[in-house]
Parts: structure tokens; sequence; C-alpha cells
């Protein structure tokens, strides 16, 4: 079936609200390959987008998968509860930061785990108000929007946003923002706008996701702490994209010398299909009364099986590891590449979560445009990314960490050659204008 007409009705029938980076519609895929309906096929360095650390339909994690569809597909573990629900909890409560007391919970996408973590912050300190950063994703709910700190597109048109949200600026040399600018803008928040004593918590993101791929630099995110014990203020870190081996360790907190007390994972924790998580210190987690957590479908029975299959596929094929051997890879090819081509502005990340970003030679501002034509060559030549970014000038790489040698190899090779050709468009019409 051609594209064309899957595009006309996708357009009469969707919401346009519902962006799609692609017209390309899926048919099957496997780890890091994808076919689409008219039987071309494509390397996938989107993994709808962060979901698939583990590839594309994992034969352990679908085995999982069916052997609980076999069993059983819902209860709600709200009415009837089951082991796996509760062996999920347990594991994720030894494997995050720290060896204080944890409890779990489970639902269903990453907007819900943000949304109850900022519950649970809410019940176990009495407070209400929360600081989120500018940059960072959080989410479309409400809540999710309010934390947000990006505009376009998640914000517009669609009216006040929840109160008691203030944002902070996020540390970025790179734009300008130092450390000390940011914990100066912390401080200016708590003389103006909100004391301290009522606030809840911080949520920030250990490697801004949408925002750009930015690392929080560890004398921030150690200062963020200071300022949190001093306060009585929580740390939630936001792990959903980081989570489950990308940045080259289990989750990108274990980077730091900094325990948060509430994290929040969705993503990759279940290698495509949906289940979040909050998980964080016991004390905290029992502060909502029973009945004021969960949901219909959270902790799918069949997500929580696949999750169990993750983990072990992750321990089992050294995928952390691996993620640090695929992410210097990445690097060092696009930094052989910085000579040739004068619009790359960036090049970073940790382990397999990594961004090149772009800006215009001549005038330094970002340049959406030469990042959305990059990304454009190169899904013509059989390569899916994705950008993103406050600006819109930063590719991100999210290929699984299973990908095979040989088709890393020629992403690469499609990479290279998709930057040199539109650098040089570029520079053609510039002699030309």
């Amino acid at each position: 079936m051609t594209a064309a007409p899957l595009t006309d009705r996708k357009n009469a029938a969707i919401a346009r609200g519902v962006a799609m980076a692609t017209q390309i519609y899926a048919e099957r895929a496997q780890n890091a390959e994808l076919w689409d309906t008219e039987g071309k096929r494509y390397i996938d360095f989107g993994t709808g987008i962060a979901v698939l650390n583990t590839g594309h339909r994992h034969p352990k994690v679908m085995a999982a998968v069916q052997d609980q569809i076999d069993r059983f597909t819902h209860t709600c573990a709200q009415v009837v509860p089951y082991e796996n629900y509760v062996h999920l909890a347990e594991r994720l409560n030894a494997l995050t930061p720290g060896d204080h007391a944890k409890k779990s919970i489970f639902l269903t996408t990453g907007a819900e785990a943000v949304e109850n973590a900022i519950k649970i912050a809410r019940a176990a300190t009495g407070r209400q108000a929360v600081i989120a950063f500018g940059g960072g994703f959080h989410g479309r709910t409400f809540m999710g929007m309010a934390l947000t700190g990006k505009v376009v597109p998640y914000k517009v048109g669609f009216g006040p946003m929840p109160g008691d949200v203030f944002h902070a600026p996020f540390p970025n040399p790179l734009h300008g923002v130092s450390i000390e600018q940011s914990l100066d803008a912390i401080a200016r928040l708590f003389a103006a706008d909100v004391e301290p004593s009522r606030v809840a918590a911080f949520i920030i993101e250990p490697v801004q996701g949408e925002g750009g791929f930015y690392p929080v630099p560890a004398a921030f995110m150690r200062a963020l702490r200071e300022i949190c014990d001093k306060h009585g203020i929580l740390l939630i870190a936001d792990e959903i994209q980081t989570g489950f081996a990308r940045t080259g360790k289990l989750f990108a907190m274990d980077h730091y010398d900094v325990i948060p007390d509430l994290m929040t994972m969705a993503k990759s924790l279940a290698g495509g299909f949906p289940v979040s998580a909050v998980t964080g210190r016991a004390e905290l987690m029992d502060a909502p009364a029973p009945g004021g957590l969960g949901g219909t479908y959270a902790g799918s029975p069949i997500g929580i099986a696949a999750a169990h299959a993750v983990l072990d596929v992750i321990e089992e094929e050294g995928l952390c590891a691996r993620a640090t051997v695929l992410g210097d890879q990445l690097k060092a090819r696009l930094e052989s590449l910085r000579g040739r081509v004068p619009e790359i502005a960036d090049i970073r990340g940790p382990g397999f979560m990594n961004a090149i970003e772009f800006n215009d030679p001549e005038t330094g501002a970002p340049s959406p445009e030469f990042t959305t034509a990059f990304r454009l060559n190169a899904l013509s030549k059989g390569l899916i990314l994705l950008s993103c970014g406050v600006f819109g000038n930063v590719i991100r790489f999210l290929a699984p960490m299973t990908i095979e040698d040989d088709v890393f190899a020629e992403a690469l090779d499609i990479i290279e050659a998709s930057l040199l050709e539109v650098s040089q468009g570029a520079k053609a019409l510039e002699a030309t204008a």
C-alpha cells in the first residue's frame, strides 16, 4: 500500500494536533530496522522516542509477553493484584540509586508518572509549589505542560496552566547560562516569587530530552541537592527518556554523587509496551492515602512482564557497556566531520544518548532549517532521525543498544553522506545568492 492514500486518510481522520515526524507507515520491524507499507527498509534511530533501547520485538521481550497473554491480560492491579507487579517493584527498588528503603508504583505513561510524582511530593511535604527548568519536558497533560519549559508546540492555545509551578533557567553554557546564573535565578525565585518553605519539589531531567540532550552539570546537581536539603524540598529525577542503559549506566542519576528522593521512569522500561513507574523513599511513597494512587491500566500485566524481560536483557547483553561503545563511535564519526560541516555547533551526550546541534556558521544563530534539511535527507536514504531542542536545531540519536554492528556502520555512513550533502548544498546556495 502506497503512502499517499494513507496520508490523505490520516489527514481526513486524525486531528492535526497529532504531529507525525514522517509520512511513512510501518508494516513490520525488527531490532533497529523497520519496513513500511511500500516495502522500503529504514534504520530506526528514533525508536518511538527512546522507547526501544532493546530494539523492536526483542525475542526475550516477545516471549515474556506471549507467556503473559496466555495467562491473563488484565485484572486491574488495584482489584486483583499479581506477583509480577510486586516483583518488578522489588527490582526497581533495588536497582535505583541509593540504599535506603524504597517503594514503587506503576502507571501507564510517562506523563502519568510525572503527575503522580508531584502528587506524592505534595502529599509528603504538605507543600504545593514545584520548580522545573527551562527546556525541560515532562508531558502533555496539564501538569506536564505546566512543568514543561517549552511553549511551542506543547502549550500553545491551551489556556491557563496549573498554578504554583515555577521555572528556573537550565544551566547551559552553550546557550549562555552558567551554573552560577541558574543558581542565582533560583535564589531570586525564592526572594520574589515563592518562599522555599512552600516548595514541595524540584523536578529535573538528568539529561534534557526534548529540550536538546543537555546533561545537567555535576556541580549543579550537587548544588540542587544542597538547596533541597537546606529547605526540606524533594528532588525528583525525571528519568523517562534517560533510563535503562541509554546513558551508559542503568539510570542517568548513576553518573552523579547525588541521590534523588523520587524518580520517574517510562519509555524503555517495557521495550515497546506501555508501563511507567515512580520509585522513591518509602516514607514519601507512603504519604498518599490508599486509593490516592493508581489507574485502571496502571501496571498492566503485559507491560510488567515485558519490563522484567527488558531488565534481564540489559544485564545479560551488557547494554550499559554497549551504549558507551556505540556512543563513542558515533561521536567520533561526527567529530571527524566538524571541519567539513561548519554548521556543527556541538556534539554531546553520555553513553548512547547523543545529539548534534546546528547553528548558522555566519551568524551563530540556531539553524532549524539546516536541521530539518539534514533529517529529511537522511530519511530519503533510509535513516529515521528525530529533532529536538527549544530552537529546533538539534538532532538526537536514539538507536537501540542492540543494533547490529553492520547496521550501525551503514547508519553512520548515511549520517556522514547526508551532513556533507546538505552542508555543501547550503554553501552552493550561498555562493549563488
